[in-house]
């Protein structure tokens, strides 16, 4: 194995990133630089959000835009809670991410020799990069992956879960996967480690995130002693398909930015009524204003118009999803998509300073585990792509500059409690009391109900206990914080606290050592 020291149950490496998607390769291309890097995820190199990601990729690059326009856009979709300089930082340094992307051979859409820029919900221009129609993630996952794996100071492993971080005396110092072949612990000692585990959405029953979003990195930071932030915030996309025995496939935003209306039951178009921005409001508002509809409709779904754009239109502009919809009876050049909201992002995650830098010692994190505060309350669309490559390139820099002596000693890990019994007692918790809408007497309700868990530790691990001991954590932290939040801002809304409150105009905060959760 080349770029490691190793020997049948250790490792050694300057640098371990946990997670390939977008933001974990960028950061491994840049730490390549300054000593071996060891990548590690717990299923295929291919199997990320990342992947999955659809609606494109935001960046202030066409004549008619600035970033400051971008800035202010993403301000506003952020309901008062955006850390403005990391916002800044953000659609500054974008523009010259999207270019060495491009250098390093990732394709966008193109009219003729410029680029082909589309116009999503809550952008006030035409800013959104996207390829194959609907396959941006997977093309610039695809275009790191190659420049990471053309340069030797790079490793991969495959098939390899995270049990936990290795923490000495404060300070972490490695971690120890699971290799699912074999079922061996493995324990790889590390001068940095960055974690890019990614999103948290399959807490939840209906999600648009693959089966590894399971918020193992939030869950490892916080048992690590780090703290965490803004984890109540939680992103449900408006339009995810939904056919019985079928996934929530995701329906990009770009399909009301190209004209795509939601319509109720009844055949009515339904949100001029909720927003000026009609389809193309903050996803926030267009989810609950869905929620709304399915239940005055006494329905499970409302439809996804796009049916009068032509023949081929849907086929020829968003071939990926034009099949997956054709694939489940549907032609969304001739009918309507029977869609409802699913999880799709969080904005909160593992507390970082604007270079990757968590509150313990030798533990960095970068992409949607991490919470710089540049989503605030809601997600602007498109935005999370070009955070996953901006920061993690910003991460690996500065873990190049702070390189630390490899720890002399191996500490152990504290075994693992996860619930006995099935992920699906945990998911139904999670969704049917912190979701869309929440009440401080359903939080609390479930807060109990997942305290009350009969809980165990297993001499032998697999996979499945490992993720269901992070989705058990996470739930806790997300139902925790929404609770202390007592107001309705962005993607978290509260019936009992309907409004935004001043007093609330603060990050939320809470680690190990002070249980309680504080704003700052």
């Amino acid at each position: 194995m080349s770029g490691i020291n190793a020997n049948s149950d250790s490792l050694q490496t300057d640098f371990l990133v946990v997670g390939a998607g977008v933001a974990g390769l960028r950061a491994a291309i840049e730490l390549a630089k300054a000593g071996r890097v060891l990548v590690v995820v717990k299923d295929s190199l291919r199997e990320s959000s990342s992947e999955y990601a659809q609606g494109g990729i935001a960046v202030a690059l066409s004549d008619d835009d600035d970033v400051l326009l971008h800035e202010s856009d993403t301000l506003r979709a952020g309901d008062g809670l955006c850390n403005v300089a990391a916002v800044r930082t953000l659609v500054e340094e974008g523009p010259g991410a999207i270019r060495e992307l491009i250098e390093w051979g990732a394709v966008f859409d193109r009219d003729g020799e410029s680029l082909l820029f589309a116009r999503e919900g809550a952008h006030s221009k035409s800013r959104v990069l996207h390829s194959h129609g609907d396959s941006t993630g997977r093309e610039i996952a695809r275009a790191l992956y190659f420049q990471a794996a053309s340069l030797p100071n790079i490793t991969f492993r495959s098939f390899s879960a995270v049990v936990d971080v290795l923490v000495d005396e404060g300070r972490v110092t490695g971690a120890v996967a699971l290799d699912d072949q074999s079922g061996a612990q493995v324990t790889i000692l590390a001068r940095e480690v960055l974690l890019a585990t990614g999103g948290l959405g399959r807490i939840f029953l209906d999600t648009t995130n693959p089966d590894v979003a399971t918020g193992d990195g939030v869950a490892m930071a916080w048992r690590a002693g780090a703290r965490i932030s803004d984890i109540e915030f939680v992103q449900f996309h408006p339009t995810a398909l939904h056919v019985e025995g079928a996934p929530s496939f995701l329906l990009s935003e770009a399909l009301r930015g190209e004209g795509a209306r939601l319509i109720n039951a009844q055949g009515e178009r339904f949100m001029p009524n909720y927003h000026a921005m009609a389809e193309l409001a903050p996803r926030d508002v267009v989810a609950r204003a869905i929620v709304e509809e399915m239940r005055l409709g006494h329905s499970r779904h409302v439809f996804l118009d796009l049916s009068g754009r032509g023949a081929d239109f849907v086929k020829n502009r968003f071939p990926r999803i034009h099949a997956t919809c054709l694939h489940f009876g549907i032609d969304l050049d001739l009918a309507p998509a029977p869609i409802h909201p699913a999880a799709h992002y969080a904005m909160g995650g593992v507390w970082t300073d604007l270079d990757g830098r968590t509150t313990v010692p030798g533990m960095w994190a970068a992409g949607e585990v991490a919470c710089t505060g540049v989503h605030g309350a809601n997600r602007l669309a498109s935005n999370s792509l070009l955070e996953g490559v901006v920061y993690g390139a910003r991460a690996a820099r500065a873990m190049a500059s702070t390189l630390r002596p490899l720890s002399a000693r191996t500490p152990g890990v504290t075994p693992l409690e996860t619930p006995m019994g099935k992920d699906s007692e945990v998911r139904r918790l999670a969704s049917g009391f912190c979701g869309i809408v929440r009440s401080g007497d359903g939080l609390s309700s479930v807060l109990a109900m997942l305290r009350g868990l009969p809980m165990e530790q297993k001499r032998r691990l697999a996979r499945p206990d490992i993720e269901l001991a992070n989705m058990h954590t996470v739930t806790q932290l997300i139902a925790r914080c929404a609770l202390a939040r007592e107001e309705s801002r962005g993607a978290h809304f509260r019936t009992d606290f309907a409004d935004r409150s001043e007093r609330f105009e603060k990050h939320s905060m809470i680690d190990r050592s002070a249980f309680e959760v504080s704003f700052e």
